[in-house]
């Protein structure tokens, strides 16, 4: 254990191998050595931790603070912040329906383009708020194509490339994005074997998605199999892993080929019959007939904050970038977000292969982490659209009367967990902190596995290790 009284902000990101100033720990801090709480733990691989205050950015206490590590899903609070500066807190994504010609008679003389504008809330039922809208302008029919557009991202077929096929967490990116481009696969058991469902369900309508196919595959593994064929995404699934019934999301690769299918058939329930969607790669000019817009940035990331859903990190990351005027491609924006790092954070060591914290190759270290948010937090707003953290009693259970109170992203992969953000401790005392835990090697081995032999009695460990800290840097504290 290394404890520092120089300013975290003031050189600790930059180099941490000179002489430290504060060789002994205070008193509240001897009481529960830091190392019997890290052994205890039995994580293997790395830990690593820093703590400051989050006013004068002394440095309470530090483990391993410059080791890179990976973040996972703490890097969507880099990413939020990257998307508050460059878009601005009252951005919204628009999702537009366009027009090549006139509309005359009800029929549209032209081409019908939907064309996606990176808004990754866009759900079923806007889509079919979008075709009401579009029979409300008078419009019964197309002459020409039925286009989707969904070039205002750059596509990235899949988000990381260490995932199992099946997660429904690791989807293709794209400007066009229609429920999280994913897709419900439901199963029940009838008579003679199973009834099978592929949809795009929202809250009020579940049209099919005729994009994707389900077949049933009498083996015990892999669970599923997937490859595309003609247009369509066709599936397997091993049935000896089904019970009776049972659902989940599935990840979609053409995300332009579903939202236009989806919208085929909500259009057609409005009287709004149209062609088989065709992608279409250049932005079609014309007049926009309906425009479908987003809630505002800000509640957007709240979400993204509390949920950890990676593809709107992916969308608001590299929407960011597209503003700032560099490389939007998935590893390129990655890396245009660590630049702007180094530049508004003075942070030089970060990387990250992606927005989302999903993808093994990112890295970054908790006194980099720690920099980050004191520096670019308060400006920005982002701990009241952090997630609470709730601490817990000796049962595993919340406890709400806790005297300290933490909000802060937490991130999750494989033998890999981590936390970071803001603590007040009892007295008031307002402390910004990151732990970073990981075993690389287990985890390189669990590769292309979902739930990995071992993994969630490592997670509860490291988890429970969090907590300690944080308690052990509160008791410093102390009412």
């Amino acid at each position: 254990m290394t404890l520092s009284r120089r300013m975290v902000l003031a050189g600790l990101v930059a180099g941490a191998a000179r002489p430290v100033l504060g060789q002994t720990a205070p008193a509240g801090l001897r009481a529960v050595p830091a190392e019997d709480l890290v052994r205890a733990a039995d994580l293997g691989g790395e830990v690593a931790y820093l703590v400051a205050d989050s006013r004068s950015g002394l440095v309470l206490e530090s483990r391993g603070a410059t080791r890179p590590m990976p973040p996972a899903s703490t890097a969507k609070a880099i990413t939020a912040l990257y998307a508050l500066e460059a878009l601005g807190p009252g951005h919204r994504f628009a999702t537009r329906l366009i027009a090549t010609g006139p509309v005359a008679g009800g029929v549209v003389q032209g081409d019908l383009v939907l064309a996606g504008g990176g808004d990754p809330t866009l759900n079923t039922d806007d889509l079919a708020q979008m075709a009401a809208q579009l029979r409300a302008r008078g419009v019964s029919g197309v002459a020409g194509r039925f286009l989707v557009w969904a070039g205002a991202l750059p596509y990235a077929r899949e988000i990381a490339d260490d995932q199992p096929v099946h997660v429904g967490y690791n989807p293709s990116v794209s400007g066009l994005i229609l429920n999280h481009n994913r897709v419900h696969f439901e199963w029940r058991r009838a008579q003679g074997g199973y009834a099978l469902t592929m949809d795009a369900r929202g809250e009020r309508h579940r049209p099919r998605a005729y994009t994707a196919a389900m077949d049933l595959a009498n083996r015990k593994g892999p669970l599923f199999t997937y490859a595309e064929q003609g247009g369509k995404e066709r599936w397997s699934v091993a049935q000896a892993a089904l019970g009776k019934e049972g659902s989940r999301w599935l990840p979609v690769r053409r995300p332009e080929l579903y939202a236009g299918d989806v919208f085929q058939t909500l259009a057609r329930a409005q009287g709004v019959p149209l062609p088989a969607p065709q992608p279409v790669a250049a932005m079609p000019g014309g007049a926009v007939l309906v425009e479908h817009a987003s809630a505002e940035l800000r509640p957007i990331l709240r979400d993204m904050l509390r949920y950890s859903t990676n593809i709107t990190a992916e969308a608001v990351g590299m929407s960011a970038s597209l503003r700032l005027g560099a490389a939007a491609g998935h590893g390129e924006s990655g890396r245009a977000m660590a630049a702007w790092l180094r530049t508004r954070a003075g942070v030089e060591g970060a990387r990250f292969a992606d927005h989302s914290g999903l993808g093994a190759a990112s890295r970054i270290s908790a006194a980099e982490m720690v920099a980050a948010l004191a520096r670019l937090a308060p400006q920005h707003g982002l701990r009241p659209i952090l997630r609470n953290f709730a601490m817990r009693d000796a049962n595993g259970r919340e406890d709400k009367a806790h005297p300290i109170r933490v909000a802060a992203k937490t991130g999750t992969l494989n033998f890999v967990s981590s936390l970071a953000g803001f603590m007040t401790a009892p007295d008031g005392t307002e402390l910004v902190f990151a732990i970073l835990t990981g075993d690389l090697a287990r985890r390189a081995r669990a590769a292309q596995t979902e739930q990995p032999e071992g993994n969630s009695a490592w997670l509860r460990r490291s988890r429970r290790l969090q907590q300690q800290l944080i308690e052990r840097w509160g008791a410093l504290y102390g009412t």
